[in-house]
């Protein structure tokens, strides 16, 4: 499996960030990682290991880029108002700066989808939703998609606009909900044992069907946990059954 790894200085965040790419040909998979991780998190965990079929056979090209919630929701010094400035400006750097490395990698019509886990599968569902145009679809894996389960009683203007199960009810803009509605790609999973919120992914998942966004909720068994096992066995099934 062909790896690289690249840094540049993002002008949106203000500092180096690096991203790591494993494959030379396909989709592009992009992964965001889960908590306060980094862009090897993936790697660490085995993840590329079970993927590596997927990619050796040229499926996919997957990227890896690093999280900033340490920066932002998770930092308990930050005011709550600057956490979520943080968040808009890792937005910022996803869509004018990790989008077009990707596309310049690869192809300008290379589809790229979104996937991340845990608090990496909320980030991952709200760039695809913020950005349909730049990206294709998603993958989130044992997710949550209410931001306010992160943000200890804040709410203001910029929570709401990137918790997806808030403002995708408002969303009339015809333009944004057909191109959301025109991706074949929205995967939402999870488990219903140790540490998992199915009841989370349903609630998420009618406020989708009730917009009429076609998606694929898919509820694992009580003995599927929050942890990684679950989803380096959800991911690859997921890319070689549905895509």
């Amino acid at each position: 499996m062909r790896r690289e790894l690249t840094s540049w200085y993002s002008p949106a965040l203000g500092k180096e960030m690096p991203i790591a790419s494993y494959g030379h040909y396909g989709f592009a998979l992009l992964l965001i990682p889960t908590a306060a991780a980094d862009y090897l998190e993936y790697e660490r965990f085995q993840m590329m290991d079970a993927l590596a079929p997927l990619i050796d056979s040229g499926k996919m090209r997957v990227f890896s880029i690093d999280s900033i919630n340490t920066e932002s929701w998770m930092n308990n010094e930050m005011l709550p108002h600057h956490k979520a400035i943080r968040q808009n400006q890792f937005n910022e750097y996803v869509f004018n700066e990790v989008i077009p490395f990707i596309r310049n990698s690869t192809s300008q019509e290379t589809f790229v989808y979104t996937s991340g886990a845990s608090f990496g599968a909320l980030h991952a569902m709200n760039l695809f939703l913020k950005k349909p145009d730049l990206i294709n679809g998603v993958i989130s894996m044992s997710g949550v998609y209410d931001l306010t389960e992160y943000t200890k009683g804040h709410w203001d203007d910029q929570v709401y606009f990137n918790s997806p199960i808030h403002y995708i009810p408002n969303l009339n803009d015809g333009w944004y909900i057909d191109k959301i509605k025109a991706s074949n790609h929205i995967h939402i999973y999870t488990g219903s044992g140790d540490y998992e919120d199915p009841e989370a992914n349903k609630r998420f998942s009618h406020v989708l069907w009730d917009k009429g966004i076609w998606h694929d909720l898919d509820v694992w068994g009580p003995d599927i946990k929050h942890d990684w096992p679950t989803w380096r066995s959800m991911l690859p099934h997921i890319i070689s059954t549905k895509f």
